[in-house]
């Protein structure tokens, strides 16, 4: 596993260039800041203007955590023959998408720093420290955030063994997840009933619930969680059964 996060931690670090564009592809949160803050001096939202700042930096900051892609490479691995290769090893194929995942982000966090702290130059009144304590939850919901990201992205990336274009489920569930994971607005904004739903839907703790953690507004830490690891594990086991299914059906087409 050390040799694993080591190369392609190394692999990562060759293509900073590239690493910066993702980073700064990722700014839509800082672009949708300066829409709600306009909008919050305007109308009354629940959140001021300072709020929606800071929240939107931490959806920022989530999204740079949590960011997968996984459906794309083994859509291309089982399309193009790769998996053969992989199934040869003593190792499950997915900890190759695992440790590429991480070593990414551990080498795109400096890139994303940077940002934050240019984005406190410019907006010196959204400055705000979490407790130790917020940290380590903010942490801990980051991580989970990201297992129950990849754990959905690599489900639905199964369907590749049945179909050229798994992918296009990931721009199917995007919508969704667009919407209601807290990514164009926070979830306290929402009517009462929709808010309520979401919250027994996974989407909310992709983005929302790490980022209102943060930013201290208010959720409730028990009920998140539980229901994270209960969208975890149920994807998980969805995940070995196509993941058994699907080895019967692959053929090593490309190869």
């Amino acid at each position: 596993m050390k040799t694993f996060a080591t190369v392609y931690y190394a692999y990562m670090v060759e293509y900073r260039a590239e690493l910066l564009l993702w980073v700064l592809s990722g700014s839509l949160p800082i672009i949708l800041m300066g829409v709600w803050t306009q909008a919050a001096q305007r109308s009354d939202f629940g959140l001021s203007p300072v709020e929606f700042a800071r929240y939107f930096l931490a959806v920022f900051l989530v999204r740079q955590l949590t960011v997968v892609w996984v459906i794309w490479e083994f859509e291309r691995e089982v399309l193009e023959g790769k998996l053969s290769f992989r199934l040869l090893q003593p190792i499950d194929p997915v900890w190759h998408h695992v440790f590429s995942h991480v070593s990414e982000r551990l080498a795109r966090i400096p890139f994303a720093i940077l940002l934050i702290v240019l984005f406190f130059v410019l907006y010196p009144t959204a400055i705000f420290v979490p407790n130790i304590a917020t940290i380590a939850l903010f942490f801990l919901a980051a991580g989970l955030a990201f297992a129950l990201n990849f754990l959905i992205q690599y489900t639905l990336a199964m369907v590749a063994f049945w179909t050229e274009r798994a992918s296009s489920l990931q721009e199917f569930w995007f919508l969704f997840y667009l919407f209601l994971s807290g990514a164009i607005a926070p979830l306290v904004v929402f009517p009462q009933t929709v808010r309520t739903i979401a919250l027994f839907t996974p989407f909310p703790y992709l983005i929302n619930f790490p980022a209102s953690i943060l930013v201290g507004l208010p959720v409730n830490l028990i009920q998140g969680f539980l229901v994270m690891l209960a969208w975890c594990a149920g994807f998980f086991a969805l995940n070995r059964w196509l993941w058994r299914r699907g080895l019967k059906q692959y053929s090593g087409m490309g190869a």
